[in-house]
């Protein structure tokens, strides 16, 4: 039998992993102290591992996140008001597999934006497709595709994302293009798909951004009133970081 052959054919069927964990056995010698169930069972395991990780990897680079930020970096000893309890209750994805909401609120500098990321990520890490935008390149973005006719399209790819999460949402004043197309986006995923919105304007200043009190009615009763609240105080974290911050 010619193992560089099978190896070769293992690539050929883009069983990737196996075939690594195959030249291993290989080199190491290890295939002598395993009976053939178990080399099996390695392999297996060595190619369901590596296929889960480039489909995570796919995952987070499609989300465009802001900071490469994991759960395992989130900084509980802070003083900022975050809830631990809370927070652990978000790890297993189960609010993302019944569709509900995260407002992450709070003033510049606590974290939001590095938290906001890091439950993208651990989404992506159990599979579900993120996408992250800040809001004004999100409307930018919207109002582009309105004028090059691939609107409904872009719509379509936002409604289809497990998780949505708006960042800086309320720095300005929408427009009435942008609230429409906000409240469409909420229409399509209440109650189907998770949404996260981080912003350092209280809600109750959100009708005022918003403008239109008919449309910043539904938008609210679409996102607010059944979301989950992250309500983060205290002093910048980036006078002690420097950077993006947990």
């Amino acid at each position: 039998m010619n193992n560089q052959a099978t190896v070769e054919k293992m690539h050929q069927m883009k069983l990737y992993g196996m075939a690594r964990a195959f030249r291993a056995v290989l080199d190491t010698g290890m295939g002598k102290d395993l009976t053939p169930d178990e080399l099996i069972a390695h392999l297996v395991d060595t190619e369901w591992d590596d296929r889960r990780s480039r489909v995570v990897s796919r995952l987070m680079k499609q989300a465009r996140f802001r900071y490469q930020a994991f759960w395992e970096q989130i900084d509980f000893h802070l003083s900022r008001n975050l809830d631990k309890n809370m927070m652990l209750r978000f790890s297993d994805c189960g609010w993302i597999e019944k569709g509900q909401n995260i407002i992450i609120e709070g003033p510049t500098g606590v974290g939001k934006s590095f938290l906001g990321s890091a439950l993208g990520h651990q989404a992506c890490a159990y599979g579900f497709r993120a996408l992250y935008f800040n809001a004004i390149k999100l409307f930018s973005h919207l109002k582009m595709a309105k004028a090059d006719g691939s609107y409904e399209k872009e719509l379509k790819k936002i409604g289809k994302v497990d998780v949505l999460i708006v960042d800086d949402f309320g720095l300005e004043h929408l427009d009435a293009q942008s609230r429409l197309a906000l409240l469409e986006i909420l229409e399509d995923r209440h109650g189907r798909r998770s949404t996260v919105v981080i912003t350092q304007l209280p809600l109750a200043k959100w009708h005022e951004v918003i403008g239109d009190p008919t449309i910043a009615d539904a938008i609210c009763d679409r996102i607010v009133h059944s979301a989950f609240r992250i309500e983060l105080k205290g002093e910048s974290l980036r006078k002690s970081y420097g950077g993006p911050n947990q």
